[in-house]
């Protein structure tokens, strides 16, 4: 089954947030394929919001790897940003393998870079930026 949100400006967001919470509801570990600039790290900061994480502690986990969130509900929540690292053994050396087996949501970007790691049941999320500027969010 193919599922499509347009997003088409930031204050329809998080909505656009909510309903892919709706329809990726049982999938904890998603990662999201797009360009630099097309709002990877932008639309995670959404689904964190409407998870309830503080608004300011959310933030790009680019030099971290990754940055752990506490939901409203009490769940963590993990956020990577793998574009800085040079090889798998690096997302390796921080127990990737923990936090995917974790259950807990791990939100993943750029995992271009960790491709032979990626559990089978990865969600794989694709952002694209369309001439008007909107994003479409597909899988």
């Amino acid at each position: 089954m193919h599922n499509r949100i347009h997003i088409p400006n930031l204050q329809a967001i998080d909505r656009a947030a909510e309903k892919f919470l709706e329809k990726t509801r049982g999938n904890s570990v998603i990662a999201f394929y797009a360009p630099m600039g097309a709002g990877k790290t932008t639309f995670t900061s959404a689904i964190c919001r409407v998870l309830g994480v503080r608004e300011d502690a959310v933030s790009s986990p680019t030099f971290a790897i990754v940055n752990e969130y506490m939901s409203g509900a009490g769940e963590p929540v993990y956020h990577f940003d793998f574009y800085r690292i040079d090889n798998i053994a690096e997302a390796l050396d921080i127990g990737f393998y923990d936090y995917a087996d974790s259950g807990n949501l791990c939100l993943i970007e750029w995992p271009e870079k960790i491709e032979q790691i990626l559990p089978g049941d990865t969600l794989r999320v694709h952002i694209c930026v369309e001439p008007d500027g909107s994003r479409v969010v597909e899988w």
